[in-house]
């Protein structure tokens, strides 16, 4: 059963989410992938406001590939998450709910996870065009100059996705590889 959510993610909204849950998610969310958490860092240890106010937010990790004609975005597929461990933290200690990629996280990232009480999704890897169909409006709000690595506000529907670390540290890849261990013994 897909649980619809939509952002932004409240504490209340995420906090019965599990590892594995299949996610359907409305709403506006925004790109950054690492140039971006880059700069967002950056602001941070000037004293400067971020771009965009990043509580209850959720970040997706993509640089989506430019819209065809009649289309908002392009393909937009999910990059490689850990890229981003370095920044997660202390966007999670500014509030932010959310994020989506692909891949594992480091342990530091689970831990600010649990603690802040937000959640990592998953997105499919291969299925960049499908994804690309649930955004359903798009704007580039801040670093134009990075081009496919700007931060986006978008605006998406039905986004498919599934609950990889939940806001009570579970691993979705931990527990997938030990069930999997379970039933070769």
């Amino acid at each position: 059963m897909d649980i619809k959510l939509h952002t932004p993610l409240t504490e209340d909204k995420i906090s019965n989410l599990k590892a594995g849950d299949n996610i359907l998610l409305s709403g506006v969310i925004y790109s950054a992938r690492d140039a971006a958490h880059k700069r967002l860092i950056e602001l941070l240890d000037k004293g400067k406001e971020l771009p965009l106010n990043i509580k209850d937010e959720t970040i997706y990790y993509v640089g989506p590939s430019p819209a065809k004609p009649g289309q908002v975005i392009g393909s937009a597929g999910p990059t490689t998450s850990y890229r981003m461990d370095a920044y997660a933290p202390r966007l999670m200690d500014l509030g932010l709910k959310g994020m989506i990629g692909k891949g594992a996280r480091n342990e530091e990232v689970i831990d600010s996870i649990k603690k802040n009480k937000a959640v990592y999704f998953g997105a499919i890897g291969g299925a960049a065009a499908l994804i690309g169909k649930s955004i359903i409006k798009s704007e580039i709000i801040a670093y134009e100059d990075l081009g496919a690595e700007a931060i986006r506000r978008m605006e998406v529907k039905d986004m498919p996705l599934v609950v990889i670390i939940d806001p009570q540290g579970n691993n979705l890849y931990d527990i997938g590889q030990k069930s999997y261990l379970e039933s070769v013994k």
